[in-house]
Parts: structure tokens; sequence; C-alpha cells
């Protein structure tokens, strides 16, 4: 049975998510406020959290860039819930490091939905290959242990979210081919991203940040002008 945290300061929706989840044959449990929710990831094991961004005290965002900046809760999955339906508070939800976004009033079906897309792309994305050799991708100074999920630059290990190593490793092990940004949403993002094509840009140039030497003249991630991006 896997076990959801789910954080609202608004009772009704916490018991509302709670009850259907727990339907769907999920252990839930639940925290008003994001210090108490960070509490129970110390002394629980938890599979997924369900994280209003606004809350009473430490936000939902502070609560995901502490779940992120912890080395134990790196990988936890995260899908965000909040009111705000704005382009730009997408973005910056999904580049603190959410694996999803959902705005209320939302649908038991969809959350369920989401729920089910993200846990499986958790549980799938890396795995040795049946001979137990790690996946690595090696080029010029840049090194991709997909086994390890690590990226090294020039020898130095450097920090990526969840999403940008999928990105990055997407890319790399697809070198020379061009995808669409809507290519790379239904790939990376999955279910109903499709037309966010601002998500894909926002990771596109934190990536560059990180793993090219000179991001304004980048030779790894390229444009493809009217297309989309390749890795060269």
């Amino acid at each position: 049975m896997k076990t959801i945290l789910a954080v609202d300061d608004e009772e009704h929706i916490l018991e509302l998510v709670s009850y259907n989840l727990e339907q769907e044959g999920y252990h839930v449990l639940k925290a008003e406020t994001g210090e108490d929710a960070l509490a129970i990831l110390e002394n629980q094991k938890v599979d997924l959290v369900l994280l209003d961004w606004m809350l009473p005290g430490i936000d939902g965002i502070e609560v995901l860039r502490r779940i992120r900046g912890n080395k134990q809760f790196r990988k936890l999955p995260v899908i965000l819930l909040t009111a705000k339906s704005d382009e730009i508070s997408k973005v910056v939800g999904l580049e603190v490091g959410s694996d999803d976004y959902l705005v209320k009033p939302f649908g038991v079906h969809e959350l369920n939905a989401r729920i089910k897309a993200v846990m499986r792309r958790s549980e799938g994305s890396f795995e040795e290959d049946e001979t137990g050799k790690e996946d690595k991708i090696i080029i010029d100074y840049l090194e991709i242990n997909r086994t390890r999920r690590s990226v090294m630059v020039n020898g130095n290990l450097v920090e990526l979210s969840y999403k940008e190593f999928e990105l990055l490793y997407l890319l790399a092990k697809n070198r020379g081919i061009v995808f669409t940004r809507d290519n790379l949403l239904e790939k990376v993002w999955g279910y109903d991203y499709i037309g966010e094509t601002r998500t894909v840009d926002v990771h596109i140039s934190n990536l560059r940040k990180k793993i090219e030497l000179d991001e304004s003249q980048p030779v790894f991630i390229k444009t493809v002008r009217g297309m989309g991006y390749k890795f060269a």
C-alpha cells in the first residue's frame, strides 16, 4: 500500500482528498501546515506528497524547496495544489521542483490520474538494465549516469531536479534528433501538459546554466529555430 501525505489548510479539501484516496487503496497521512508536513516526512515513509501552495507559516513553495534540498527526499514525488492558474505560477512551481501541478478546484478522477502518472514515472525511470551495467552517456566533459541519476561536468557533480535530469537524458540519448516542445512535454511531463511550452523553455535554460561552460553559446543543447531543441 502506497502512502500519500496530503497537505492543505482547508479542512474540507483535506477530508475530501483523503476519503477518495483511501477509496483508491492508498494510506493517507494529513497535515494542515508546512511545519507538520516536514515533521511527518522526517518520521514516516511517504511515497508521494500532495502539497498546497498557500499554507499558513511555511508556504508550499518553501516546503518544496526544503524537500528538494534534502538528499533523503530529493526524489520524492510532489504534486503542487493551488488556486493560482496563471502560467507564471505554474512555471515557478515546476522550476522549484514539483513533479506536477493541479489547479483548484479539481476533480477526483483527474487527481487520481495525476497521482498514478507521477508514481509510474517515478518508479520506472532509473533502473539498471538487464546486464547490471551502469547506463552512462559521456560526451566531452559531460557525463550522464542514468543508473546513479548523476551528472558530472568536468569531473564535478552537478545537482539537477528530477525533471531536469529526465529532460537532459532524453535529449542526450537521442543525440541529433530534434524534439518539438510538445514532444518533450509529452515524454518528460506526461499527462495533460500539452500546450504549456514555457515549462520546457525554463527547464532548458536551467540545464544550460548547469552544464554549459558558456550558456550564451551552448555546445550541448541547441535551439532549432521554429522547431524545438536537440542535443548536438
